[in-house]
């Protein structure tokens, strides 16, 4: 949530940091001593007005003020020292950390990968695997012997073994006893890198040569190769079973589906049946539509049938898949998007991915060239004679090498030295059970030179880069405009639970609840139901339970109940019917008939503060904040210059 606000302050700050070159430039504002030039201000405005192609008055002095306004907050935040607290150093170093990544790659790289995916994206593949799992950092022995063992498995696929046989006694993934390896249809962006660069590189009916992740070794046969099925967007009917569900509650919802599923057939609106009684309740209020999809999103059983339907409007009959039983409607199809309308979404995918490895080490490499990186391999090799078995248990101490502070490498005129080295696998290590002391030890250099060299180049963004620095300033102020509104405003308003009932107390008028009724809502089939509902009503016995199940005896549809406090404009039946105690008339809604019992009449009343809390905070802080404001202008002096405001206006 504190990440959230943040961007929102920034967003409404950008471009606040924009420094005048032109010492000539007349000044429009002072605050507190800092000087404000025109040109300055009119970038800001430009920037976050970029719709409007006039400067009106109301406009400009409008966001003049919330420009005043957060100048004077971060003003008070330096005033109180906020900006050499350790919190705020180490929370603005980490943002550092995050926008510095873009910056931390080779971008050309990126840009190919980009397009080498959506490219794949054109293509659905069909493969199965055999897996020989590998750690990532096995010994050179055991990854010899993984390797040398699934290139047998391959030699028997070669001669004419099974590869469903084989998968199932072989491999290593488990659900291969179930499916023999088959992973069904993919595309890009949906496996490994490593995995999916080899399935789309083999031909259909082969088999790969070994192909390693980071999950071990595997052989890759590749069932079909078809032009992408796009994307579909479908609604659905759901009827879920519980989790742990026995017989019983299987054939309920096998009944129950199959009862909607007549109605459909019956022609009925599969929306208002959606509505009326699907269990997905995330979709039921619009339909049951979900989402465009497209291959390898939704469980195997649940695709197939939406890919199958043809025509917008068909529905299948009822499937059942993990989740319960669902009737499927075909809604809409389309082809894979555009690569410009893919391409942002595909860029952040990546850079989540492990192929962003591939842009990363591209970029590490020119650095390397660029600030001309040395290495000393003998240096390097007495490191590895102070390699115990303690790395293993994760408790070596840099005190192993003491006296050692040799320059392992350098770039540019920064030496990175053994002594440099000895801390940061101090500080690194972990339990590394099954590797090497050797083994660890070169893992731990090939991340510290790699660590050292971004490092290094972070270091230089903001000489190399103006946008990094303006965005590095725009995040310190926006931080600092954070933590010190949380505490003069948000936190306050819900922790100062004195002030905020005074403020409630004060203003009770303008939390009012309008006129209201507490009513049962009874959704019958058909008139008939409505009646037997009715009449079992009359005997003033019957438990909403018993009711439910003696009325539904023949179906679950035949009456649904829904009770509570209702308002105006809230429920549609109930502003339908008049608002009196006792039963109300039939009313027709969506093939159903509807008739409602008001057990009581509720005048408008103020409403609790516990009922309108959330409400009641935000006024508060509303509150709290222009008084604060006010405080903040008596603090610091704030001079406008308006001739040069009248300068702006522009119609």
């Amino acid at each position: 949530m504190k990440k959230i606000l943040l961007f929102l302050s920034v967003l409404l700050a950008t471009g606040f940091f924009i420094k005048a070159q032109d010492n000539n430039e007349p000044i429009l504002l002072k605050i507190a001593g800092d000087q404000i030039t025109r040109s300055e201000f009119e970038k800001v405005y430009r920037k976050n007005n970029a719709k409007e192609t006039n400067f009106d008055r109301k406009s400009l002095e409008d966001y003049l003020e919330l420009y005043i306004n957060y100048k004077l907050k971060v003003k008070e935040a330096e005033a109180l020292k906020m900006d050499t607290s350790a919190a705020f150093i180490n929370e603005l170093a980490g943002y550092r950390k995050q926008l510095a990544q873009p910056y931390l790659v080779d971008k050309e790289v990126t840009e190919n990968l980009i397009k080498e995916a959506y490219d794949r994206m054109k293509k659905d593949v069909r493969a199965s695997h055999i897996l020989i799992r590998l750690e990532e950092n096995a010994l050179p022995k055991d990854t010899l012997a993984a390797y040398n063992k699934i290139i047998k498995i391959r030699e028997r696929l070669t001669k004419g073994a099974d590869f469903v046989t084989v998968a199932k006694e072989v491999s290593e993934d488990p659900s291969a006893k179930d499916n023999g390896g088959d992973l069904g249809y993919f595309t890009g962006m949906q496996m490994v890198y490593p995995f999916e660069t080899v399935a789309y590189n083999t031909k259909a009916g082969q088999i790969s040569m070994p192909v390693r992740t980071r999950f071990g070794y595997h052989l890759v046969k590749v069932a079909d190769i078809r032009d992408a099925k796009g994307e579909v967007m479908v609604a659905h009917i759901m009827i879920k079973m519980p989790t742990g569900s026995i017989a019983v509650d299987s054939i309920a919802a096998e009944t129950k589906v199959n009862e909607i599923y007549a109605k459909l057939q019956g022609g009925e609106d599969f929306a208002e049946l959606a509505a009326r009684f699907s269990d997905d309740l995330t979709t039921s209020k619009n339909g049951g539509a979900l989402a465009w999809f497209g291959t390898g999103r939704m469980v195997p059983e649940f695709e197939k049938v939406a890919f199958n339907l043809k025509n917008n409007g068909d529905y299948s009959q009822p499937v059942q898949t993990s989740y319960g039983f669902h009737i499927i409607k075909l809604l809409d199809k389309r082809g894979i998007s555009s690569f410009e309308e893919k391409q942002g979404e595909l860029k952040a995918q990546i850079a989540r991915d492990s192929r962003s490895e591939v842009s990363r080490i591209s970029m590490i490499n020119r650095i390397k060239k660029e600030s001309g990186f040395k290495e000393f391999p003998k240096v390097k090799d007495e490191m590895f004679k102070v390699a115990d078995s303690t790395l293993i248990d994760g408790e070596w101490s840099a005190a192993r090498a003491t006296g050692m502070n040799k320059v392992m490498f350098s770039l540019t005129d920064k030496n990175y030295t053994q002594t440099d080295f000895a801390a940061f696998v101090e500080n690194h290590q972990t339990k590394r059970t099954g590797s090497a002391p050797a083994v660890i030890m070169n893992s731990f250099y090939d991340q510290f030179v790699e660590e050292s060299i971004l490092s290094y180049e972070e270091s230089r963004l903001d000489l190399k880069y103006p946008d990094f620095k303006a965005l590095m300033q725009e995040y310190r102020d926006g931080i600092l405009l954070f933590d010190l509104t949380d505490n003069k405003v948000w936190s306050k308003a819900v922790k100062d639970t004195v002030g905020l009932a005074a403020f409630y107390e004060s203003n009770k008028s303008n939390y009012m609840w309008g006129q209201r009724v507490k009513a049962v809502v009874y959704t019958c089939a058909n008139e008939v139901m409505a009646e037997k509902t009715r009449k079992l009503l009359k005997k003033k016995k019957t438990t909403r339970e018993l009711l439910l199940a003696e009325v539904n005896k023949s179906s679950q549809l035949n009456l649904n109940i829904r009770e509570g406090l209702f308002a105006k404009g809230e429920y549609e039946i109930i502003d339908q019917i008049e608002w009196k105690k006792g039963l109300s008339q039939n009313v027709a809604a969506s093939g159903s008939v509807v008739f409602v019992d008001i057990k009581e009449v509720l005048s408008p009343q103020p409403k609790s503060l516990d009922e309108c809390r959330g409400l009641v905070t935000s006024d508060y802080q509303t509150a709290l904040e222009k008084e604060w404001i006010s405080e903040l202008r008596s603090k610091f002096p704030v001079e406008l210059n308006k001739e040069v405001l009248n300068t702006l206006v522009r119609p």
